[in-house]
């Protein structure tokens, strides 16, 4: 990876971060300051899928799975499907911004 490119990866690593934490949030800490790190643990899949261009199904899969497999939740499916979508748009707005470089 470029030098160039590293600005550019911590900025969308933080997004993501932002967006699992504000827009996702399955387990409702985004208001506890000691919780704002809860979801980190899953940044760098999400970029992985959003880099690679993932579609939206794939996105909502890796959500899904953490949500009732990992974390043990019941899951709130439209949430969730909603959320892929977020990312998945989040992810056409990375490549964009990949082009113009």
């Amino acid at each position: 990876m470029s030098s160039d490119a590293l600005p550019r990866v911590r900025r969308y690593h933080d997004a993501i971060r932002r967006a699992l934490l504000t827009e996702w949030d399955p387990i409702g800490v985004a208001h506890s300051p000691e919780a704002q790190d809860e979801y980190d643990g899953y940044v760098s899949t999400v970029y992985k899928l959003l880099i690679r261009r993932a579609a939206v199904g794939e996105i909502f899969d890796y959500l899904w799975w953490v949500e009732t497999e990992h974390m043990g939740l019941v899951g709130d499916r439209q949430a969730t499907e909603r959320f892929a979508g977020v990312l998945y748009d989040l992810g056409c707005a990375m490549e964009r911004d990949a082009e113009v470089v």
